[in-house]
């Protein structure tokens, strides 16, 4: 993230702006453990200095994987760098519907020519193993339900006023938002960086100063956030808390300074941050 400190530095708008941009597009890789490559921080380092537009910054990284030879089937930079250029894409842009369609645009343009399903519900149940629950999982909607959930929670946050709320209260409620949007689950996989986008596109609405580098420096904690607000295991005394996620938004948002530490999050102690 350290690439992009220069520009946000020096208070140049512009410059300012796209560094943000391109560090939480880059930062939120993390979710899934991704790495883009040498070659998209130098093509992004173009973008920020005018050199290059975004679109030209698309044609760049296509461009450059199409001319490179077969890589290991484990490498995903290419993944990582397509979808860091799309991040960067969309949050550059000064448009937004609060819509399932929009969410599932997003996803769509993310995801497009890395998988076949990009921009589709999944038509499939999951689960997945958490490192923070150590092999559990949460348990996700189902298949069949989805396409009915999104347009109930979406509904739902439609009709909700947050005239007479505090700043932290409206802070709780976002967060309960975000955590019933997530565990829908809607797509097979892309489904924690598609609801950062949409996240950060829909804060922005209220008129939010957001820090981006939460979302840069904290993806991997924002998801386990995400997964500990999801789950429950009454045997072992463990209840589904939005603690840690209101503890990422109060700094989001509210300027707050709690700390996050992703060892703190896991179920049991004794785990690396």
């Amino acid at each position: 993230m350290s690439d992009f400190d220069e520009y946000i530095r020096q208070g140049e708008p512009e410059k300012k702006e796209k560094g943000y941009a391109w560090q939480t597009a880059i930062g939120l890789q993390d979710v899934d453990g991704l790495k883009p490559s040498s070659y998209l921080i130098e093509t992004a380092k173009q973008n920020i200095e005018g050199y290059i537009s975004i679109g030209e910054a698309k044609d760049r990284i296509d461009s450059y994987y199409k001319a490179k030879p077969v890589r290991d089937e484990n490498d995903r930079s290419e993944e990582a760098d397509k979808v860091s250029v799309q991040i960067a894409e969309i949050l550059s842009e000064k448009t937004f519907t609060f819509s399932p369609a929009e969410y599932l645009i997003i996803h769509k343009r993310l995801f497009e020519g890395i998988y076949s399903f990009a921009g589709k519900i999944r038509d499939y149940n999951i689960s997945k193993a958490e490192w923070v629950l150590n092999g559990e999982t949460v348990y996700y909607a189902s298949a069949d339900s989805i396409r009915a959930t999104l347009s109930y929670d979406f509904e739902k946050e439609k009709q909700f006023s947050y005239k007479g709320l505090s700043l932290p209260q409206t802070v709780q409620h976002i967060a309960d938002f975000v955590s019933d949007l997530w565990q829908i689950h809607a797509f097979g996989e892309g489904n924690t960086r598609t609801t950062a986008v949409f996240t950060i596109k829909y804060l922005r609405t209220f008129g939010f100063d957001i820090n981006n580098e939460l979302f840069a420096q904290h993806s991997w904690y924002f998801r386990n956030a995400l997964v500990r607000a999801n789950y429950n295991n009454f045997k072992n005394n463990i209840h589904a808390t939005n603690e840690y996620l209101e503890r990422f938004f109060g700094n989001l948002l509210l300027n707050e300074n709690n700390e996050l530490k992703n060892r703190e999050l896991l179920v049991n102690s004794g785990a690396k941050d």
